[in-house]
């Protein structure tokens, strides 16, 4: 199926929040279950409310969205899985010590661009999720000693569509589950802002810095969203 732009960026959006719990959020992060259901609710709230306000002050959702994403997202972890083996713990081992200065800051202001970038260019999709309703169809068996999983849910849109999202969850040392990838029917989000990357650096012989100086979200989205 392929998704209509502006609400497929929502459900980016959407996804990507379910990498951060609010702060003082009270919910099982030992399970990956909970931690979907808890965040959708949380950034469902954030979404009624917005059509009262939206066209007067964007700002206010974008910052909003924003703030819930900032709680406890890795952004940097996300950052580094983007820029591939060019942020690989082995060629950072294999760089000179100016050589790893380098690429230290150029992981920082990578992790900054991206941040900024998928809030902005994704959040305004959310807006059409208002009154959605979302079912996780798996998720209750997941082996207690695995290391990573995957949640599906469906999201039913207007009409008669129906949304396949695919959360592919990992554990941390503590126990904690976090979300490590999204697929968005058959958009692999990290995938192909990874290859986009490599492709570019490859383009540039190698040169990550400039990579990372011209990068942007909004020209670098996936084909199947690159049309209002």
């Amino acid at each position: 199926m392929k998704v209509s732009a502006l609400f497929a960026k929502g459900l980016v959006t959407l996804v990507l929040t379910m990498l951060a719990l609010p702060s003082g959020a009270q919910v099982n992060d030992k399970a990956p279950k909970p931690i979907i259901e808890y965040t959708t609710t949380q950034i469902m709230s954030i979404i009624e409310e917005a059509p009262e306000y939206f066209d007067e002050d964007p700002d206010r959702f974008y910052g909003e969205i924003g703030s819930v994403l900032d709680a406890t997202i890795d952004w940097r972890g996300f950052a580094k899985g983007v820029m591939g083996q060019y942020a690989s713990n082995a060629r950072y081992k294999s760089l000179d010590a100016d050589g790893k200065k380098a690429l230290r800051a150029q992981l920082e202001s990578f992790t900054d661009i991206i941040k900024s970038g998928l809030i902005r260019t994704y959040a305004k999709g959310l807006l059409a999720f208002s009154g959605s309703k979302f079912e996780i169809v798996d998720g209750d068996d997941i082996d207690p000693n695995a290391r990573s999983a995957s949640i599906t849910q469906l999201v039913y849109g207007s009409g008669d569509q129906t949304y396949t999202i695919r959360y592919q969850m990992g554990k941390r040392r503590d126990g904690s589950w976090r979300l490590r990838n999204l697929i968005v029917e058959d958009i692999n989000l990290g995938q192909i802002y990874q290859n986009q990357f490599a492709s570019a650096a490859k383009a540039a012989n190698g040169n990550v810095g400039q990579v990372v100086a011209e990068w942007d979200v909004a020209a670098n989205l996936p084909e199947d969203l690159d049309d209002e």
